[in-house]
């Protein structure tokens, strides 16, 4: 069997380029606004509640809202960095008060005893 490297990239290059030329991919800025609120949801679903993904989650998120709000809405570094560190603080102390796990004991990414 030949090697099929060549034409997959061939295809995935034309394909972003067209995607990319007719605006049906959204700009980087965009991009990394969605990746970072979808990093965020991920740690939470993945992880579960605990003191480590109630801060975690909700702080990537707020940063990937932040990103957008920066770049496509105008919004200033001056306000937006002050909201981040009060909203991280924030939920670094709604996490240490909270009655939940400091981590994930059991599940996909937990240690495993041997």
């Amino acid at each position: 069997m030949r090697d099929a490297t060549l034409p997959v990239v061939l295809i995935a290059g034309g394909l972003a380029m067209l995607g990319w030329n007719y605006g049906w991919i959204p700009d980087w800025n965009t991009l990394v606004a969605i990746a970072l609120v979808v990093a965020g949801v991920a740690i939470m679903g993945l992880d579960g509640l605990t003191k480590k993904s109630m801060v975690a989650g909700p702080v990537l998120i707020a940063m990937g809202i932040a990103w957008y709000g920066y770049f496509d809405l105008g919004w200033r570094s001056r306000l937006i960095i002050p909201l981040l560190m009060i909203f991280a603080g924030l939920m670094m102390l709604v996490a240490r008060f909270a009655p939940l796990l400091d981590s994930k004991e059991k599940g996909i990414f937990a240690p495993r005893d041997r």
